[in-house]
C-alpha cells in the first residue's frame, strides 16, 4: 500500500520504465475508492506505508468476517511466484482437463526460460486456443498478465474472445471494424488506443497499418500472442515487421500455428528468433535444444494425445471419393479445354498473354469447381483482352467455352446433382438438424450452389450460409456463430477457404463436403480441420465430388486429385501433418507442383512423397517428427517426453482456503458490503440471490462492476442483459451445461446466459478490492485464534525489477511475553493454508466481542516484521542465488552469440539481430531480484485475550 497525493492505494502492478517507475494502482481512500489510476515516481511523491508502523485495530463482525474477507482477498491478490511449477487456475476453468495441454503449460512457465515464450505448433484440432487461454490465466494468476494483446485473423476475432471470457473468464475487447469505430468516437484521434484498454482482441490486418505499429512501439504488453503465426515467416513483409515489434515489447510472447514452418530453415528460424534471438546461431543456424525448448508439436495420434482424447474426438471415417461421370454438356466443355487450351496438336493455346502455360489451367481449376466458375473466369479474362490478332484469337476461343459453360448451366450439373443426393442421404432439410459444411474455392460456385440448395432443397433464405473472404469481418463472425447454434434455421454453410484456419465448425456438424478440390495438401488438411477436432462426438466423415469427364486429359487430371485426397488421409493418421509430404510448405508452391503433375510434367509420387519418404526427407522434417512423437530422438539431442505429469495444486492455493468455493466468498463479500444480517438491500440497489441447490447465483451489478464488463461485446451484454443482472454459473457441470445450453436452446446469442464463475473472474476481483477498502490507513486486525501467545502472520515477498513475485514466504512470529518483544519464535509455512492452520483459523469461529489491549498488540509489529525480515534473508538466499544462477547461464548464452556474431560482419541483416540480442539482454537483466517486501497481515491472541 501507498500514499499517493495523501490518499491511500493498493498497488496492482509496478514496471521499470524509460521515465522511471510506473505503478498502477486502485484507490482505497473514500474519495479515489474503487478508481484506478497510474503514477510515476519521478512525477509524484509516492509513499510506501512502513509495515513496521502498522497499528492494530480489533475485528469487531460477526465470526470475523470482515477479517477473513480482508485475508482472503489479500492472498488472491498476491502474485503466485515466477517458478512455481503449479498450475493454479488454468486447470479449474471451463474446459476438460486434458494431460497433453497441461504440459504445454508448464512448458511455457517453465522458469529455466526466464520469460514464458513458446510455439504452439500442435496440429490441426487438438485445442490451440484453450492451450492459450491457460497459459494467459496462469500468467494473470503470477501478475504477469495485466496487459495482454491477442493478435488473430480477422473471422476468428469473436471466437478468440468467446474462449477467453466463456472458458476462462478474461474479458478482452474485440477491436474489429465496429469496435474501432467505438473506440474512435470514445477517444481523440492522437489518443494510443493500447494505453486506454489493457486487454485488447485484434485482427493482424487491422494491427499492421502505419498508424498501430507508432503505437504498439510506445506500449509495452506483459503477454502477447499471435495466431496463425506462419503468417510473420517472412522477413520482407508488413507481418514480420509488426510481430518484431511487439516481440520487443513483450514479455510473455505466444505464437500458435498448425502449420508452423515452409520447410526453409531461414523463415522457420525468423519465428524462433521473435521468441529467443540466440536460438539461432549468428549464421543462421538453428539450435536444435533450444528449438526443442520454444517449440511443442504434438498431433491427433500422438501418444500423448491418443491415450486421453477417448471419446471426446471421434476417429475419423474413411473419406469418400465420389467420382461423378460428367453430363453430355460437361464432357463438351473438357474436350474443348483438354484439345484446344491444355493439350493442343498445334503446341500452342489460343492465350495471348504472358505465362502462357498457367492461363489454360486456371480455366480447367474454375471448370472442375463449376460451370458457373468457369463463366466469370472466361467473362473476367475476356474483360481484359485488348485489340489485335492474338487477341481476336483468344477472344474467339474464349466465346466459345463460355457459351459451352452457359449451355452446361441450362441443364442440371452432374456433380451438383450427386451432392444434392449425398445432402439428402445424410438428412439436411428444414425439419432435420443435421448440418454440413461445403468447402468450394470460387466465389461464383459458392453463390451458384447458395441459390440451387435453397430451391433443391426446400430450405429458407437463411438456411444456406454463404461465406467468403469478400464478407466485412463482423459478418463472417455472424456466420460462424450461427452455424454454431443448433437452433438457427442454417443447415448448409458453403464456404470458400476463408473458413479453412482457425473456425471451429464441429459443434453441430461432422459432414464435410469438398465441392472441388484445392490442388494442395495444406488447404485439404486445413478444411478438414473445421470438423476434425477435438470435442468432436460423431466420427468425421469428409466426402469429396470429383467430376469424370470422358476427355482422356481430364479423367486422368481426376484421378490425380483422387490419389491426393487419399494420401492426405495418409498421412493424418501416420503422422498428423501433410505438409511434408510435398515439402513445399505453402499452399500456391503446393497448387504449382500439382499443376505439373497434371500436365505431366513430373510424376505423382515424385511431387507427393510416401508417408515413410517424407519423415526422413529432410531436418525440419524430422525435428517435427521427434517433436510429435512420430520419430525417435537423435543421439545426444534432447526431446520432449511422450507424458508430463503436471503439477495442479489445491484450491487453497489459490486464496487461503478460508472459503471452500468462490461463490462462498463472493456471497460473503456481498453481504459484507451490501446486506444486513436479515438479508434486506442496504446500498445501491444491489441485490444478490444464490439459489445453491441449482448452481446458479444472480446479481445486480453496481455502476463499478459494470465499469470492468463494459469491454465484452455491446451485443452479448444486451441479449443477455448483464448490465442489469448479471447470472453466474457457480459449478463447472452447470458452467459447461450453460454454455451447451447456448449453442442448443433456441436464442439469439451464443454467449451462455450464466457465466461460470472461474477463478479469475472479474467479480471476484471486484469483491477483493472492496474487501481491501475495510481497513484503515497501515491498519491491522486483531483476533482471537488457537494459539498459545499472541502471535503475528506475514508474508515476505522477493521481487525482481520488474515488480514480479519471484519467492514468497508465510511466517508466524510467536510472542511468549508481551512484555519482552524482543524475545520471539520465528515459525516459516509452506503455504499461507499451513499458516493459518497452525493458528486454528481454517474454520469459521465465533467472534465474543472486540479485543481490549490492541496498543500493547501494536509494539509487537515492529519487532515481528523485524524478525521476519531476518528470516526471510536466510529463506530468499537460495532463491535468489537460483535465479541469479539462470540469469548468469542465460547472459553467457548471449555472451556467446555476441562473439560469434562478431565474426561474421558479412552478413547484411547482423546489426538488427545484435539490436534484438541486447534487447534481450537488458530484459534478462530486469529479472534479478531486486527487493524484498514483508506485510503484515493479522495477529492472533489467545481465545482468552491479551493477558
Amino acid at each position: 500500500m501507498v500514499v499517493v497525493r495523501d490518499e491511500e492505494w493498493l498497488v496492482r502492478a509496478t514496471e521499470e520504465t524509460a521515465d522511471g517507475l510506473l505503478i498502477r494502482v486502485q484507490g482505497l481512500g473514500e474519495l479515489v475508492r474503487d478508481t484506478e489510476a497510474t503514477f510515476y515516481t519521478s512525477l509524484d511523491d509516492v509513499h510506501p506505508l512502513d509495515p513496521a508502523q502498522a497499528r492494530v485495530v480489533p475485528d469487531v463482525s460477526s465470526n470475523y468476517r470482515t477479517s477473513r474477507l480482508w485475508l482472503e482477498s489479500t492472498i488472491r491478490k498476491t502474485a503466485v511466484p515466477l517458478a512455481d511449477p503449479s498450475l493454479t487456475v488454468s486447470t479449474r476453468a471451463l474446459a476438460d482437463a486434458l494431460s497433453y495441454q497441461q504440459s504445454a503449460v508448464r512448458k511455457a512457465l517453465d522458469p529455466a526460460n526466464l520469460r514464458p515464450r513458446i510455439l504452439l505448433a500442435d496440429a490441426v484440432g487438438l485445442g490451440k486456443t484453450l492451450e492459450i487461454g491457460m497459459i494467459l490465466s496462469e500468467l494473470v494468476r503470477r501478475g504477469r498478465g495485466d496487459r495482454i494483446l491477442i493478435v488473430t485473423p480477422r473471422h476468428v476475432l469473436e471466437q478468440m474472445q468467446h474462449e477467453m471470457w466463456s472458458r476462462f473468464a478474461l474479458p478482452f475487447v474485440r477491436l474489429d471494424s465496429a469496435g474501432i469505430q467505438r473506440v474512435r468516437q470514445k477517444l481523440p484521434a492522437t489518443r494510443n488506443p493500447f494505453t486506454y484498454y489493457r486487454r485488447v482482441i485484434i485482427s493482424i490486418d487491422t494491427l499492421k497499418s502505419d498508424r498501430y505499429v507508432a503505437h504498439l512501439s510506445k506500449q509495452r504488453w506483459d503477454a502477447v500472442v499471435i495466431d496463425e503465426s506462419h503468417n510473420l515467416s517472412n522477413s520482407a513483409t508488413l507481418n514480420n515487421r509488426l510481430a518484431r515489434v511487439l516481440a520487443r515489447q513483450s514479455d510473455a510472447l505466444i505464437l500458435a500455428s498448425a502449420t508452423p514452418h515452409n520447410g526453409k530453415k531461414e523463415s522457420f528460424a525468423e519465428l524462433i528468433r521473435l521468441l529467443d534471438p540466440s536460438a539461432v546461431r549468428p549464421d543462421g543456424e538453428l539450435v536444435p535444444r533450444e528449438v526443442e525448448r520454444l517449440v511443442i508439436r504434438r498431433h491427433r495420434h500422438s501418444p500423448e494425445v491418443a491415450q486421453v482424447v477417448g471419446a471426446d474426438w471421434a476417429e475419423r471415417q474413411k473419406p469418400q471419393n465420389i467420382l461423378v461421370p460428367a453430363t453430355p454438356e460437361e464432357n463438351a466443355i473438357a474436350h474443348e479445354l483438354d484439345d484446344v487450351w491444355l493439350h493442343p496438336a498445334s503446341g500452342r493455346t489460343p492465350y495471348s498473354g504472358q505465362n502462357a502455360t498457367l492461363f489454360p489451367w486456371t480455366l480447367a481449376k474454375a471448370f472442375l469447381s463449376s460451370p458457373a466458375a468457369l463463366q466469370e473466369t472466361v467473362r473476367a479474362r475476356r474483360r481484359r483482352l485488348t485489340t489485335g490478332p492474338a487477341a481476336d484469337t483468344e477472344r474467339a476461343a474464349l466465346d466459345r467455352l463460355e457459351h459451352l459453360a452457359t449451355a452446361a448451366l441450362a441443364k442440371p450439373s452432374a456433380k451438383y446433382q450427386r451432392l444434392l443426393e449425398h445432402l439428402k442421404q445424410i438428412g439436411i432439410s428444414k425439419a432435420s438438424p443435421h448440418r454440413a459444411v461445403i468447402f468450394a474455392e470460387r466465389i461464383s460456385t459458392l453463390h451458384w450452389l447458395q441459390k440451387q440448395l435453397i430451391k433443391d432443397l426446400g430450405l429458407p433464405v437463411a438456411g444456406v450460409e454463404i461465406m467468403h473472404g469478400g464478407l466485412p469481418d463482423d459478418e463472417q463472425q455472424r456466420i460462424v456463430e450461427a452455424f454454431k447454434q443448433s437452433h438457427t434455421p442454417v443447415r448448409v454453410l458453403v464456404t470458400g477457404d476463408v473458413a479453412s484456419e482457425g473456425v471451429n465448425l464441429h459443434a453441430q456438424c461432422h459432414e464435410l463436403i469438398h465441392f472441388d478440390i484445392p490442388w494442395s495438401l495444406i488447404r485439404i488438411e486445413q478444411r478438414n480441420g473445421r470438423i476434425d477436432r477435438y470435442g468432436q462426438k460423431h466420427p468425421p466423415r469428409i466426402t469429396t465430388l470429383l467430376l469424370d469427364p470422358t476427355s482422356q486429359g481430364f479423367s486422368g487430371d481426376v484421378r490425380v486429385l483422387a490419389r491426393l485426397m487419399e494420401r492426405e488421409h495418409e498421412a493424418h493418421t501416420a503422422l498428423g501433418d501433410v505438409a511434408s509430404l510435398m515439402g513445399e510448405y505453402d499452399v500456391g508452391k503446393e497448387e504449382e507442383e500439382i499443376r505439373k503433375v497434371l500436365a505431366g510434367q513430373k510424376d505423382f509420387d515424385q511431387v507427393v512423397k510416401s508417408v515413410e519418404d517424407a519423415t526422413a526427407a529432410d531436418d525440419l522434417a524430422a525435428l517435427f517428427a521427434r517433436l510429435a512423437g512420430t520419430a525417435p530422438a537423435d543421439d545426444g539431442a534432447s526431446h520432449q517426453s511422450a507424458s508430463v505429469a503436471p503439477v495442479i495444486a489445491p484450491a487453497a492455493q489459490y486464496g487461503t482456503g478460508l472459503y471452500p468455493d468462490e461463490v462462498t466468498y463472493l456471497d460473503e463479500a456481498l453481504r459484507a458490503a451490501y446486506i444486513d444480517p436479515t438479508g434486506k438491500v442496504t446500498n445501491n440497489g444491489v441485490e444478490w440471490r444464490h439459489h445453491t441447490g441449482h448452481g446458479i447465483a444472480e446479481l445486480t451489478p453496481p455502476r463499478d462492476l459494470v465499469q470492468r464488463l463494459e469491454v465484452l461485446p455491446q451485443s452479448y451484454l444486451a441479449d443477455r442483459k448483464v448490465t442489469q443482472s448479471l447470472k453466474l454459473a457457480t459449478t463447472p457441470a452447470k458452467g459447461a451445461e450453460r454454455l451447451r445450453a447456448a449453442l442448443t436452446d433456441e436464442n439469439e446469442s451464443s454467449w451462455p446466459d450464466a457465466h461460470y464463475l472461474a477463478p479469475l473472474h472479474p467479480v471476484l476481483e471486484w469483491a477483493s478490492d472492496r474487501a481491501l477498502a475495510s481497513l484503515g490507513r497501515n491498519e491491522v486486525f486483531a483476533v482471537r485464534g488457537d494459539v498459545e501467545a499472541a502471535t503475528v502472520l506475514l508474508l515476505g515477498t522477493l521481487t525482481n525489477r520488474r515488480g514480479q513475485v519471484v519467492a514468497a514466504s508465510w511466517l508466524t512470529v510467536q510472542f511468549p511475553d508481551l512484555d519482552s518483544p524482543d524475545f520471539a519464535l520465528v515459525n516459516p509455512h509452506e503455504s499461507a493454508s499451513a499458516a493459518l492452520s497452525a493458528l486454528g483459523w481454517t474454520a469459521a469461529r465465533t467472534n465474543p466481542g472486540a479485543l481490549a489491549g490492541t496498543e500493547r498488540l501494536t509494539a509487537l509489529i515492529a519487532p515481528a516484521v523485524s524478525k521476519a525480515r531476518a528470516q526471510m534473508g536466510q529463506v530468499f538466499a537460495a532463491a535468489e542465488a537460483d535465479v541469479a544462477a539462470r540469469v548468469a547461464e542465460w547472459s553467457t548464452r548471449l555472451d556467446e552469440w555476441d562473439e560469434e556474431a562478431g565474426t561474421l560482419l558479412q552478413y547484411k541483416d547482423l546489426k538488427l539481430r545484435r539490436i534484438s540480442v541486447e534487447q534481450e539482454r537488458e530484459l534478462v537483466t530486469a529479472m534479478n531480484p531486486d527487493r524484498q517486501l514483508v506485510r503484515p497481515l493479522l495477529v492472533v491472541v489467545p481465545e482468552g485475550g491479551v493477558a
